[in-house]
C-alpha cells in the first residue's frame, strides 16, 4: 500500500531555478519594501518642522505618527487575501500607485488633517505592498536554496529600512523641507510601476471562492484595538481604557477565528495550519518581533537621553548594529542548505539574540559600545529567526494561499512588536519610577524625558543631580527589561527546538501548481 504524502517531508523535485530575470525582479521588489519599512520611522526627526508649519494639536500629532502603522496592521490580512484572489502583481501595482499618491499628498499637505489622511493612504498602500512582495518571492523562487536566500534578503531589507528611515529623515529635514521625506518615495514607486509589469509574473488562486466581506471588519476590529492598547501602555501605563482596548480586540479576534473556521471562503484559511511548520512559524516570528521592538524602545532613547546624542547622531550610531543583519540571514540559509536542522538554526538564533540582551543587561550610563554591540548581536539573532520562519511559513503554505500566509506572518510581527514594547517597556518604566525619589517633580517620576525637561528649570546643582539620578534609573530599567528579554528568548529557543524538530518543507511543484504560479508576463 502506498503511504500518503507527509506534509512535512522533503521531496526531490525542488522546482526550476531562478535566473537573471527573477533576481532583477527581486531587486525591483526590494525598493517598495524598503520604503514601506522606512515610513515607520521616517517622521522621527520631521516632527518639529511639521509642528511649526502645520501647528497640529497634541492629538493630531499622535495621529500623524500612528495612523500609518494602524492602517497597515489592520489591513494586512485583508490585502493578503485580496491579492490571492485578484493577482499579487496587480495588487502590488495598485498599492504602488496608492503609495505614490499618498506620498505626494503628504509632501504638500497644508493642514494636519490632510497629512493624517495622506498617512492613512500610505498605510493602505503599505498593506498591499508587504504581503504582495513576499508572495511574489514565493512564486518566483521555486528552488528551496534560492528562495531561502531571497527571503533572507527580504528580511534584511525590512529590518534595515526601519533604521535607515530615521537617518534619512534627519538628513532630509536638515537640508530640505519636511515634505522631502515623502518625495523620496516617488522615484521608486514610478520604477516599480514601469518595470513591474515587465519583470514580475502574475499569480493568483485559480479558484478563490467568494470574498469574505464580513471577515474584513472583524479582522480590523481584532487587530486595531490590540495594537492601539499595546502601543499606549509603555508610555501611559496600564490604564483601564488601554486594557479595555486590548480586551475588546481579543474578543473580536475570537469572533474572527470562529468566522474563519465556518466560512466557505475565509480570509485566512484554516488549511494553512494543517502542515506542522506554519503554526510554529507564526508564533516564533511573533516572539522574534517581540524581542526586536522591545529592545528598540530602549536603545533609541538611551542614545539620545542617557548619552546626550543629537537626534541625527543617535540615528547614525543606530545604523551600526544593522551591519550584522546583512550577514545573519545568508549564513542561516547556508547552514540549513548544508544539512543543519532548521530547529537548531532557529534555536541558535534565539540564543544569539538572548546573548545580545545579556549585553544590554550590563549597561551603565556611559556604555555606547556595549549598547551597540548588544543591539547588533540581538538583531543578528532575530533576523536569523525571522528569515527562517518567513521561509518555513511560506514554503509550507499552499501556493494558492501564499498571500494570506504572508499577511498572517506579518500581522503576527505587528502584534509581537507591539507586545514587546508594552511588556518590556512597562518593566523598564516600573524600575525607572522606583529609582526616582518621591520628592522629585511629577514629570521626572514619569519618564526620563520629563526629568531632563524639569532639570533645565532647576538650579544647576539640583538639576545635575536629578539628571544623574534619572539616567541611572533609566539604565537600571533597561537592565531589568533586558533580563526579561533573555528569559523570553531562551524560552523561545526551547520552544523552537521542540516545535521544529523534524519539520522540513514539502515542495509543491506539480503540474497544476506550475500552471497556477506563472500566468504570463
Amino acid at each position: 500500500m502506498t503511504n500518503p504524502p507527509n506534509p512535512t517531508s522533503t521531496t526531490t523535485s525542488p522546482g526550476p531555478r531562478a535566473g537573471r530575470r527573477e533576481w532583477t525582479a527581486l531587486g525591483v521588489l526590494m525598493l517598495p519594501l524598503l520604503l514601506v519599512s522606512m515610513d515607520v520611522s521616517v517622521l522621527y526627526f520631521a516632527v518639529p518642522a511639521i509642528s511649526a508649519d502645520l501647528e497640529p494639536t497634541g492629538t493630531q500629532q499622535l495621529w500623524i505618527f500612528d495612523i500609518y502603522a494602524f492602517v497597515l496592521a489592520g489591513l494586512l490580512m485583508t490585502m493578503g487575501s485580496l491579492g490571492d484572489r485578484i493577482g499579487r502583481r496587480r495588487l502590488l501595482l495598485v498599492g504602488a500607485a496608492a503609495f505614490g499618491a499618498g506620498s505626494l499628498l503628504a509632501a504638500y499637505a497644508n493642514s494636519a488633517e490632510t497629512l493624517i489622511a495622506a498617512r492613512a493612504v500610505l498605510g493602505i498602500g503599505g498593506a498591499t505592498l508587504m504581503p504582495s512582495t513576499m508572495a511574489l518571492v514565493r512564486t518566483m523562487f521555486r528552488d528551496p536554496g534560492q528562495r531561502a536566500r531571497a527571503i533572507g534578503m527580504w528580511s534584511g531589507v525590512m529590518t534595515g529600512g526601519i533604521a535607515l528611515g530615521s537617518v534619512m529623515s534627519g538628513l532630509l529635514v536638515e537640508y530640505f523641507w519636511w515634505g522631502s521625506v515623502f518625495l523620496v518615495n516617488l522615484p521608486a514607486m514610478a520604477l516599480l510601476l514601469v518595470l513591474g509589469p515587465i519583470l514580475l509574473p502574475e499569480s493568483k488562486n485559480p479558484d478563490p471562492g467568494r470574498f469574505d466581506l464580513l471577515g474584513v471588519p472583524l479582522s480590523m476590529a481584532a487587530v486595531l484595538p490590540v495594537i492601539y492598547g499595546l502601543k499606549e501602555i509603555p508610555s501611559e501605563g496600564w490604564h483601564p481604557q488601554y486594557v479595555l482596548s486590548v480586551t475588546v480586540g481579543l474578543f473580536f479576534a475570537h469572533l474572527f477565528v470562529q468566522r474563519q473556521r465556518t466560512s466557505a471562503s475565509p480570509l485566512i484559511s484554516p488549511a494553512l495550519f494543517r502542515g506542522r511548520g506554519f503554526g510554529p512559524a507564526v508564533v516564533l516570528n511573533l516572539l522574534a518581533a517581540f524581542a526586536m521592538m522591545g529592545s528598540a524602545y530602549f536603545t533609541t532613547q538611551y542614545l539620545q537621553s542617557v548619552l546626550g546624542k543629537s537626534s541625527v547622531e543617535a540615528a547614525l550610531w543606530g545604523l551600526l548594529p544593522t551591519v550584522l543583519v546583512g550577514i545573519a540571514a545568508p549564513v542561516a540559509a547556508a547552514l540549513v542548505q548544508r544539512g543543519v536542522e532548521r530547529a537548531h538554526v532557529v534555536a541558535g538564533g534565539f540564543v544569539t539574540a538572548a546573548c545580545g540582551y545579556g549585553l544590554l543587561a550590563l549597561v551603565g550610563t556611559d556604555s555606547l559600545w556595549l549598547v551597540l554591540a548588544g543591539a547588533g548581536v540581538l538583531a543578528a539573532g532575530i533576523v536569523t529567526v525571522m528569515s527562517q520562519m518567513m521561509d518555513l511559513g511560506l514554503s509550507t503554505a499552499p501556493l494558492d494561499k501564499s498571500g494570506a500566509a504572508a499577511s498572517l506572518l506579518e500581522t503576527g510581527s505587528e502584534f509581537g512588536g507591539a507586545l514587546g514594547m508594552a511588556v518590556l517597556g512597562s518593566i523598564g518604566t516600573a524600575v525607572y519610577r522606583h529609582g526616582i525619589p518621591a520628592s522629585a517633580p511629577a514629570p521626572a517620576q514619569e519618564t526620563l524625558g520629563g526629568a531632563l525637561a524639569v532639570a533645565r528649570q532647576l538650579p544647576a546643582r539640583t538639576g545635575d543631580a536629578l539628571i544623574t539620578t534619572a539616567r541611572e534609573a533609566y539604565a537600571h530599567g533597561m537592565q531589568a527589561a533586558a533580563i526579561a528579554g533573555v528569559v523570553v528568548l531562551l524560552g523561545a529557543a526551547v520552544l523552537a527546538a521542540r516545535a521544529l524538530r523534524g519539520v522540513t518543507v514539502r515542495e509543491t511543484v506539480v503540474e497544476e501548481a506550475e500552471d497556477y504560479c506563472v500566468q504570463g508576463d
